[in-house]
């Protein structure tokens, strides 16, 4: 059960990575990335750490990718960047890939990785959390200022244009 659960959620991660990549619109684009963070934190929760994904979803998923989507919205520019048609760019793209993949591999298949030990003691989620709350909490004000300030610097930046275009047609 717990391989078809890896299976679909690899899939669904994989297949939205690359969808956002390919996709030509940027709110799809955001969208995708939505879903392959979330697949991360499915992962995750795979891997019997539920703290780590909760946080996954909270942070990249509820802070990062939705501050990215509501920029594109907010720009509202369909073509950000635009498409280079080149068959040399795209074989190069793979060729990188496949090169940075042996090299990942090599790393892991060297590092000893099974040699590790299992019998760590487990880790108590309710200190992780308390920490957050009182030592790391600064941090997180700080963060949650950042990406406010964020937010407030893009509708000013779609406010702006929208007067200088009414001041053109003037």
């Amino acid at each position: 059960m717990a391989d078809a659960v890896f299976l679909a959620i690899s899939v669904l991660t994989i297949g939205s990575a690359i969808a956002s990549l390919e996709v030509r619109s940027m709110i799809y684009g955001s969208i995708s990335l939505m879903v392959t963070l979330a697949g991360v934190a499915g992962f995750f929760l795979l891997l019997d750490a539920p703290f780590v994904a909760m946080f996954q979803i909270s942070v990249y998923v509820g802070s990062i990718a939705v501050l990215i989507l509501f920029t594109v919205m907010l720009v509202r520019r369909e073509l950000l960047f635009h498409k280079i048609e080149d068959p040399r760019r795209r074989y190069a793209g793979i060729g990188l890939m496949i090169v940075i993949m042996l090299g990942i591999g090599t790393i892991i298949i060297g590092s000893g990785i099974k040699s590790m030990e299992v019998d760590a003691p487990s880790v108590d989620f309710k200190e992780i959390g308390k920490d957050f709350l009182t030592y790391y909490s600064p941090a997180l004000v700080v963060m949650g200022l950042i990406l406010a300030s964020a937010v407030i610097g893009a509708l000013t930046l779609a406010r702006r244009e929208d007067v200088t275009n009414e001041q053109r047609t003037d």
